[in-house]
């Protein structure tokens, strides 16, 4: 008798690929994170910031990816690009 497998095939297309949102739980510590800053008030520190220039980008995605990534002890700014890159909930706090 053969061994039986679920089908595995790496190139099977999607007619309706999720989004990223169908992918983080409602109940993961990132969505936490993004209510806690979305209710602060950031005018004082977008103030800041500088008018010329290229378009940098929003401080307030910054914040939740830093606050996010020291939550799941990530420190390295290096190591926080990389999960910006392969990390759903990294990719999901970051509007991608």
């Amino acid at each position: 008798m053969r061994p039986t497998f679920k089908e595995y095939n790496q190139d099977q297309l999607w007619l309706f690929p999720p989004s990223i949102d169908e992918l983080v739980p409602q109940d993961h510590p990132v969505r936490i994170v993004d209510e806690i800053i979305e209710q602060i008030d950031l005018r004082e520190l977008i103030s800041t910031y500088r008018v010329e220039g290229k378009p940098g980008y929003h401080p307030k995605m910054l914040l939740k990816v830093l606050v996010y990534g020291y939550m799941d002890n990530i420190y390295s700014s290096r190591k926080i690009e990389k999960a910006l890159k392969e990390n759903i909930n990294f990719m999901w706090i970051s509007g991608r």
